[in-house]
């Protein structure tokens, strides 16, 4: 059969025709609102943490939006609020990317919902250390195993050849905090989270040998991430696919 190009033409606008509704369509679902929350109520953790302070000004947008029980839980900034994730104590929460992971790689029963931002921490330590290959031998403090700082100062560690277990000599303690021991010249090393950096390099205390913010591998990852229980995001999809992760965007990006 003999096509005309009157023929090819029309084939085309058809074709383009339909490209078009197509994206009209998808324009007029996306603008539409989202239905309501599967439920009214959301338990949100409550720490000293700056990294998750979204949560502390998310409760009017997130009543707008249908949750009109909010409530913060309080927790630790570390393996506690991973093991109330699992327990079903919290319903979400911004935590740290290495407590999590350990905790899901052990059966814990957490889902990671989305990924937050990068550039929490940065590797503090004494002038005669320039890398963290020169850890090795050194003391380095955390604030427990399993911890944010043991696990991402561990990761670190060993991407570069070294046993975290045997080459450096963990320094925890229950009643001072890393940045003061290191300030004191009490440890060699410490993983500061702001402000912590902020203040140390006021006081020009030390100095950085990693920064999450500008240093491969580590600002290709997401420090905080945004996790559920498993449970509650299963029965209650919506919420943080549609109306959690927006709303904290909508203030960390503020």
């Amino acid at each position: 059969m003999h096509t005309s190009r009157r023929d090819l033409l029309l084939t085309g606008a058809c074709a383009a025709s339909i490209g078009l509704i197509w994206t009209a369509t998808a324009r007029l679902r996306a603008e539409q609102p989202n239905p309501p929350p599967e439920t009214t109520t959301i338990r949100l953790a409550k720490n000293p943490s700056i990294c998750i302070a979204p949560q502390y000004v998310l409760s009017d947008l997130l009543n707008a939006e249908g949750f009109t029980n909010v409530v913060y839980v309080d927790s630790d900034a570390g393996v506690e609020q991973t093991k109330a994730i699992a327990k079903g104590d919290i319903d979400f929460t911004l935590h740290f990317s290495g407590p999590l992971l350990l905790e899901i790689d052990r059966g814990a029963s957490i889902t990671v919902v989305a990924g937050v931002h990068v550039g929490c921490f940065e590797l503090f330590a004494k002038e005669d250390i320039r890398s963290v290959a020169d850890l090795k031998g050194h003391t380095v403090g955390q604030q427990g195993v399993g911890s944010s700082p043991h696990v991402f100062i561990s990761a670190m560690a060993t991407l570069v050849g070294l046993d975290p277990a045997k080459d450096i000599e963990w320094v925890t303690s229950a009643s001072v905090k890393p940045i003061e021991l290191f300030a004191a010249g009490k440890i060699d090393a410490f993983l500061g989270f702001p402000p912590e950096p902020q203040r140390l390099r006021a006081q020009h205390i030390g100095h950085v040998i990693v920064n999450s913010a500008l240093d491969r591998p580590w600002s290709q990852y997401f420090c905080c991430m945004l996790a559920g229980n498993r449970e509650f995001v299963r029965k209650n999809p919506s919420p943080p696919s549609a109306w959690f992760v927006p709303c904290c965007a909508r203030r960390i990006c503020a």
